[in-house]
Parts: C-alpha cells; sequence; structure tokens
C-alpha cells in the first residue's frame, strides 16, 4: 500500500496549539481554521493564558499527543491524516505568574524544543509561530517587548529544522502601519469613550482580538503558511 497516498487523499489536520491569541473568542485561530478547504480537519487546542510551560503542565499538551497517537493507530486502516501543529507560545512566558512565566534562556526555548521533538516522534510535522505582537503605542511608536521572545522561536526552529512563521514581525509592521485609532479597531471590544458604572468591566485591550482583528491576523497567517509551508497550500482557500 502507498500510506503516503492514502494520507493525502484523507486531506490533512492541523491543530493548533497556544496562548488567547490564537484560541477561540479572543484569537485568531477560529477564523485560521476557516481559511482551510472543507476536507481540512482544522482543531483549535490554543487557551487563553497558557504559556509554554503551564500548556504542559495543565495535560493540555496530552490531548494534542493523543490525537497524534490515535492517527499513527488508524494508518494501517488507511485512515490516517498528514498532521502539521502550529504552536505558538511568548505572551504568557514573559515576567508575571509564577505558574505559567518561563526564563528567556534557560526555559523558554527548551520547551519550544521539546514540542518539536514529541510532534516528530508522534508522527506529525510542527510549524513554530512567533507570539502575535501587542498594539501599544508609546508616543506614536508601536512597542514590541515581545520580539526577544520570537527570536528565540526562531532559533529553535533553525536548530530543530522546521517550518516557522515569523507572525510577531508580520503583526508589528501592519500594526506599526495603522496607528493607534486604527489598530484600536481590532480589539475584542471597542474602547470605553466613557468612565464605566461601578462593577462593570470592559473586555477592550491591546492584546486581545475581536472578529476584525481575527479576520486579518488569519489572513496574515493562511498568507505565510502558504509561503513557508508550500505544501499546505493547496489545502488553503
Amino acid at each position: 500500500m502507498d500510506t503516503s497516498r492514502t494520507i493525502a487523499d484523507k486531506g490533512i489536520r492541523v491543530i493548533l496549539v497556544g496562548d488567547s491569541t490564537m484560541a477561540t473568542r479572543t484569537g485568531y485561530g477560529d477564523a485560521l481554521c476557516k481559511r482551510f478547504v472543507a476536507s481540512t480537519e482544522c482543531i483549535n487546542l490554543a487557551r487563553g493564558g497558557r504559556s509554554s510551560k503551564s500548556f504542559r503542565v495543565e495535560g493540555l499538551w496530552d490531548n494534542m499527543l493523543k490525537i497524534l497517537a490515535d492517527n499513527q493507530a488508524s494508518a494501517a486502516s488507511g485512515n490516517a491524516r498528514k498532521t502539521w501543529v502550529l504552536i505558538q507560545f511568548g505572551h504568557n512566558d514573559q515576567p508575571g505568574k509564577a505558574e505559567r512565566s518561563t526564563d528567556l534562556v534557560t526555559e523558554f526555548p527548551v520547551n519550544m524544543a521539546r514540542y518539536v521533538d514529541e510532534v516528530r516522534a508522534a508522527g506529525g510535522e510542527t510549524v513554530l509561530v512567533t507570539p502575535l505582537t501587542r498594539r501599544s503605542f508609546k508616543d506614536s511608536v508601536l512597542q514590541n517587548d515581545l520580539r526577544p521572545w520570537a527570536e528565540a522561536v526562531i532559533r529553535v526552529a533553525r536548530e530543530r529544522s522546521v517550518p516557522v512563521i515569523d507572525l510577531n514581525a508580520k503583526s508589528y509592521a501592519a500594526v506599526a502601519a495603522m496607528g493607534t485609532a486604527e489598530a484600536d479597531t481590532l480589539a475584542e471590544e471597542p474602547q470605553p469613550k466613557m468612565p464605566l458604572p461601578e462593577g462593570v468591566k470592559s473586555r477592550f485591550d491591546y492584546t486581545h482580538l475581536g472578529p476584525k482583528g481575527a479576520s486579518l491576523f488569519a489572513d496574515m497567517m493562511a498568507s505565510e503558511i502558504a509561503a513557508v509551508v508550500p505544501a499546505m497550500a493547496r489545502y488553503l482557500r
């Protein structure tokens, strides 16, 4: 049996692993899944507030490995799918909460490399993704304190010989060109125009995405996927 042909005929599977900027409702992940053709199974496992450490500690990574294990087990019956795992962390790895923060030098790159190794061992393909930019301007200049984490991801991708999408650089350039006012329209909710009543909280911030932001960055990701991973291009709309 030509296993590679059988897998191709079944369509592909794309699994998204990351934080809130990729997750359902607050990120671009669901919108990206819609950019794939109907035969593609796209599973968004990204969760808000997770880092390269806490995603594993909480057992969420085990859920992803179970999908790959089941896929390998079904290969003999011809039901396996070529599977790509897109992994994006960085936001919550930054210093803050002890249960999720990681050291940029000694922990974060080790965690990312381990993810790559485990996907490969389980029969999947990894695409690393650098963290989406925040939309915080200071004196009309967009800040980018996530760049060191992006560069760490790029180094891991180079060392492990896996594709990498520098979403941080692409999204930073796009948001910087917009300016503050237009960038604010990408948020989960519009910025409040007046003080909110006591006890009422706005979901506006400079990190999470509403439908407009999700659509913009899903389009950006689809374009980058097609360029960086040509084998995936024909599965994109």
